[in-house]
């Protein structure tokens, strides 16, 4: 497989969407492959200048499916370094370009993945999502993502950031192409048909977004017949990051703080502050997310679907893309392991695509992406 390099540390690309492209890749549906997950044979560098002569000998198991299933490597696509932030603001390969809107953030930490169906320059592509990292970048862009059950998707080959948060899973620019690609990545998987008029959804956290992402998230809600407001409260980062963070440390022993000053000055700091949790604040952590896990199924009650926004607000201005602010409405479902889609919706702030974000229990990721589907095709006639 010949490749090209996009960039290098210090010499980002003039789109700074892939960091290396595949210069003469094989027929079949173009496909961007974040670039933490292994390509034999081609450069992968996870983001960081510690990887960029990287060529791993084992392609990742999601990307080998992909493959298998026809699908064909263009390009590895940037991402915000170790996939460890929400921006995509790559300080060894570039910052990644929001296609929609000149000065606006992509979204990450899958950007690049994002960027380049944004972009058109690939039909899918795949990212990973250990607290929004497909669905903010999907919402940035304007294209659809989804995060599937925990462990439905396999995630070898792919570095770690928390393992028990991360997930693999499809981006394209309509549910129908997630749904391929689910096909492809897990064998066996059975897509089924919903109609809007036989799901009952909740909605919530409408109150947490800006006024126009509310009203486009309220406007698409409305095609669901059967449905009501929950009372459900979004869960404190403050609360919950100490177990997240605790796991990124451990994924990157060996590297960091050895090799410290080789990371960008952001995720630097990030490893600094993770590194001095305390064992209590990582076990009051845990032992909230395991509250989390029984408390949100409960307050589910007899719905099949939760309904929110996916962010609380449109691509930031570069430079303004708040961990906390972009991942409030996401992380839960890392969190609690359920499936979660982001589909745009319809204009929001400075004519920016605003995001609605469908969830369901573990398990239930046919119903998601059904339900997905029957809720685009009536934004679509809309």
């Amino acid at each position: 497989m010949k490749s090209s390099n996009g960039s290098g540390p210090g010499s980002p690309s003039t789109d700074a969407i892939f960091i290396t492209r595949v210069e003469s890749p094989p027929p079949g549906r173009r496909l961007a492959v974040k670039d933490l997950f292994d390509t034999a044979g081609l450069r992968t560098t996870y983001g960081s200048a510690i990887f960029a002569d990287h060529i791993p000998a084992r392609t990742a198991e999601a990307v080998r499916l992909l493959e298998a299933a026809g699908y064909a490597n263009v390009g590895k696509a940037n991402l915000h370094e170790f996939a460890y932030g929400v921006t995509s603001e790559n300080p060894h390969y570039g910052r990644v370009p929001n296609p929609l809107a000149e000065g606006r953030i992509a979204g990450g930490s899958s950007g690049g993945s994002a960027a380049a169906l944004a972009a058109g320059l690939a039909e899918a592509a795949l990212g990973s999502d250990s607290a929004g990292s497909i669905r903010i970048p999907a919402a940035c862009c304007g294209i659809v993502g989804f995060k599937p059950s925990f462990g439905l998707v396999p995630i070898d080959g792919c570095f770690p950031l928390a393992p028990s948060f991360d997930h693999a899973g499809p981006m394209a620019r309509d549910v129908a192409e997630c749904v391929r690609m689910i096909e492809a990545l897990v064998p066996g998987f059975e897509p089924v048909e919903a109609q809007l008029s036989d799901l009952r959804v909740g909605v919530a956290w409408l109150d947490q977004a800006d006024p126009l992402v509310r009203a486009r998230v309220q406007e698409a809600a409305a095609n669901f017949p059967s449905r009501r407001e929950l009372a459900l409260s979004v869960p404190d980062r403050e609360e919950w990051g100490a177990a997240f963070r605790r796991e990124v440390v451990e994924s990157h022993a060996g590297l960091y703080p050895e090799r410290a000053e080789d990371y960008g000055d952001d995720v630097r700091r990030s490893l600094e502050a993770a590194s001095e949790l305390t064992d209590s604040e990582v076990v009051a952590a845990r032992r909230l997310r395991e509250r989390l896990r029984d408390e949100v199924p409960e307050a589910l009650e007899d719905l099949d679907l939760l309904v929110t926004p996916t962010l609380p607000c449109v691509a930031p201005p570069i430079g303004q893309g708040s961990r906390t602010v972009l991942t409030k409405l996401t992380a839960l479902f890392n969190l609690t392991g359920w499936p979660a889609l982001a589909l745009p919706c319809g204009p929001g702030e400075d004519g920016l695509p605003a995001s609605i974000q469908l969830a369901a229990p573990p398990g239930l990721d046919s119903l998601v992406l059904a339900a997905a589907a029957a809720l685009e095709r009536a934004l679509q006639v809309a």
